[in-house]
């Protein structure tokens, strides 16, 4: 079977927010990365190109296929803020309904400034997401 696209690198994550461009996506990316260590207690770790994670799994799917991932993240886009719940967001409605202006992918939550969305919402998302999982997957420190 194929590998995971997505591995983690050994890219800084500090220097990787540091570069982002756009100064409003720059500041969001701090106030998420505090944000993330603060509530995993877990130092963050850079997935591919552009995924900042806290955490890892490892999954076995009923197919056989296996690999490891990130457990939560986020990725500061040119368009938008990325949130990433594994495995998704489909118990979350109840939470979704008080974040604000917000788009859904499978496990993607989108935001295009956190000036949109009530922050204390954006931390019960994530730790809800890391509960879910944990129930799921063990989850692994980084």
């Amino acid at each position: 079977m194929a590998e995971n696209k997505t591995q983690p690198t050994a890219v800084d994550p500090t220097g990787f927010i540091a570069a982002v461009e756009n100064p409003a996506r720059r500041a969001d990316a701090e106030v998420l990365d505090k944000m993330f260590r603060r509530i995993t207690g877990w130092q963050p770790r850079m997935w591919g190109p552009s995924l900042i994670g806290y955490g890892a799994y490892h999954y076995t799917y009923d197919s056989g296929r296996s690999g490891d991932m990130l457990a939560t993240g986020f990725s500061p886009r040119k368009a938008n803020l990325v949130l990433y719940i594994m495995p998704g967001y489909a118990e979350f409605g109840h939470i979704l309904d008080r974040l604000g202006k917000h788009k859904l992918g499978k496990s993607c939550l989108y935001i295009n400034k956190l000036a949109d969305v009530n922050m204390d919402v954006v931390e019960d998302i994530v730790r809800a997401g890391l509960d879910d999982l944990g129930q799921r997957w063990p989850v692994t420190p980084t």
